[in-house]
């Protein structure tokens, strides 16, 4: 029997999880939720139903899993505890600082209504935070570096389009590759905001806009430019549509550390993405941890989880005898 999966929510990453669902043999996509008009949303599953989110209820002895596949910002701080209460659920929850807060919420609705909640599924949080914890385990004497990139932020490519001035824009967050190099080599480094990372921006103007007041204020935006490099390019919207439509996305998770009675002996551990598109990866991240849901559910588990509470055969559509045969 398969397992049944419902989305809510059907922006890119909504697609992406339609999508992966099909490369999964052992799922099918049951509904997709949406707050739009359902007649007006035209989906790829053949098979499945489109509803509006007011239906939901209805189907809660009808799918497995509901990935939710709203923003962290409103959506998921809200959405995630509410359909806990219904359905076994996942959602990519990124707000780091409000990580704590949301588990506990989702946690509380998850007991309560005996299924399970996993949040913050993805890359980071997600599989760069595994990556961190295993490192950090393994070597406990070392420093941790993250980088992101070469990517399209989309949370700053939207801080771009708000400049008054700007038809439309993206932005690159790229690692410094001298900071990268440096803690390849073992050096250790104390790396700064600035040192770590450079942001490039490709920016359609408005007509008649001036070009030297929108980079200056680009460049000096708080939070988002002021602390970072910034090279801001002007082009065509024909140009930005040809190049720029896609959102790749990816980076490095390394541990530097050493061992031996006086730590003479240095180790790097590194994990690296390289992704054409930032969503479709999350959506099949999700994906497994939604398959992991579905096991932990039906072993009678119930409550709040993170990817560190969940063993890795819980992903896999294998077997235990099959894992250790083919993998291990």
């Amino acid at each position: 029997m398969k397992i049944k999966i419902g989305i809510l929510g059907y922006g890119n990453l909504g697609r992406g999880v339609e999508c992966a669902v099909r490369q999964n043999p052992d799922m099918e996509l049951a509904v997709v939720f949406t707050r739009r008009n359902p007649e007006d949303v035209a989906i790829l599953t053949k098979s499945a139903q489109v509803c509006h989110v007011s239906e939901a209820e209805q189907w809660k002895d009808k799918i497995d899993v509901m990935i939710l596949c709203g923003g962290s910002a409103t959506d998921l701080p809200e959405q995630t505890p509410r359909y806990a209460a219904m359905f076994n659920v996942v959602d990519s929850f990124d707000t780091h600082a409000r990580i704590p807060e949301h588990f506990a919420n989702v946690d509380e609705a998850a007991k309560k209504a005996g299924k399970v909640g996993i949040i913050s599924v993805g890359w980071d949080p997600g599989m760069f935070s595994l990556n961190r914890m295993y490192a950090n385990a393994i070597l406990p004497e070392g420093k941790d570096y993250t980088f992101w990139g070469k990517g399209v932020s989309q949370g700053h490519s939207d801080a771009i389009r708000r400049v008054e001035g700007v038809r439309d824009g993206r932005q690159y967050t790229i690692p410094v590759e001298t900071a990268l190099e440096a803690v390849r080599n073992g050096e250790d480094p104390e790396l700064t905001t600035r040192e770590k990372h450079t942001r490039e921006c490709f920016v359609v103007l408005e007509e008649g806009a001036d070009a030297d007041a929108v980079e200056a204020q680009i460049k000096n935006m708080p939070n988002y430019f002021s602390d970072y490099d910034t090279t801001v390019h002007f082009i065509s919207e024909e140009e930005l549509k040809r190049d720029h439509s896609k959102i790749p996305h990816g980076g490095f998770v390394l541990r530097s550390g050493r061992t031996g009675w006086e730590g003479e002996n240095h180790h790097l551990i590194e994990y690296r993405l390289k992704l054409d598109s930032n969503p479709e990866f999350t959506s099949s991240v999700l994906i497994a941890y939604a398959r992991a849901a579905y096991k932990m559910a039906q072993e009678g588990q119930t409550g709040c989880k993170t990817v560190f509470d969940i063993a890795p055969a819980y992903l896999s559509p294998k077997s235990g005898e099959e894992l250790r045969a083919a993998l291990l």
